[in-house]
């Protein structure tokens, strides 16, 4: 899908004033230059390159539906509700314009419930590039490292099957956890950052956790409404994270 360029010149301008100019002289000249104008203007246009559509989907949990703040289209169809700058998305599309970026976020949802749409959500877009955040709420549950891996790995082989380059974002911190909860999400991370090492012409690794940690507190969000969401300032950062990910992940398919 491509967005076309059109003249720079307000429709109908240039012909009418000329053909004001004209009133009172030849009709045979009036009617010479038309014709030249339009091929003029079809040349301009045809000039200025179009600007490609580059489709992104965000898939996962609370920490990309936008929550508190923000409910997914898929949470409230068709388009979402609350304050837009609650989502990372909104904040990747206003640097980023020709990206279209599809919220695909469900809150609540754990790895497997988020794999399960995976087909649904992700493949039939299709996109370029699918942003995966998953497994904070495994961790939540009491589910294990490993249990939240083999979903991640499922996905990402899914991504690469259906040659989607993947940007793999780190579970991001809530303030309420405890040290296990901490130590099982530190775990999760070092095994995505490990896979996309292993994986680098498929995978981006982007370290969202600490881009949205308070300095010096790797396991406390910098800023929060409620202790377990970013404020639209932490998905602000989110997506600053992110944006050079997503360049490197749509490089992998050149």
């Amino acid at each position: 899908m491509k967005k076309q360029c059109t003249s720079g010149y307000p429709t109908g301008q240039v012909g009418d004033t000329i053909a004001e100019e004209m009133a009172g002289g030849s009709w045979l000249m009036a009617s010479t230059i038309s014709p030249l104008l339009s091929l003029q203007r079809s040349a301009i246009s045809q000039d200025r390159p179009s600007v490609p559509v580059v489709t992104i989907v965000a898939l996962g949990d609370s920490t990309t539906a936008g929550t508190p703040g923000f409910r997914s289209p898929l949470e409230a169809p068709p388009n979402g509700a609350g304050n837009a700058e609650s989502q990372y998305g909104h904040w990747l599309s206003q640097t980023h314009p020709e990206w279209r970026i599809l919220n695909r976020g469900v809150s609540g949802e754990r790895s497997d419930q988020i794999r399960s749409r995976f087909a649904r959500d992700v493949a039939q877009a299709p996109p370029e590039v699918a942003v995966i955040v998953a497994g904070v709420n495994d961790v939540y549950q009491g589910h294990s490292a490993e249990s939240v891996e083999r979903e991640l790995e499922a996905m990402y082989a899914a991504a690469r099957d259906a040659r989607i380059a993947v940007v793999a974002g780190s579970i991001i911190p809530f303030n309420t956890a405890s040290a296990d909860q901490n130590a099982r999400m530190h775990a999760v991370n070092d095994w995505i950052r490990d896979y996309a090492a292993r994986h680098p012409d498929a995978v981006v690794f982007c370290d969202t956790r600490a881009a949205v940690a308070a300095p010096g507190q790797p396991d406390r969000l910098v800023s929060s409404p409620d202790d377990l969401h970013p404020s639209p300032d932490g998905y602000k950062r989110m997506a600053a994270a992110l944006e050079p990910a997503i360049r490197s992940a749509l490089s992998l398919r050149k």
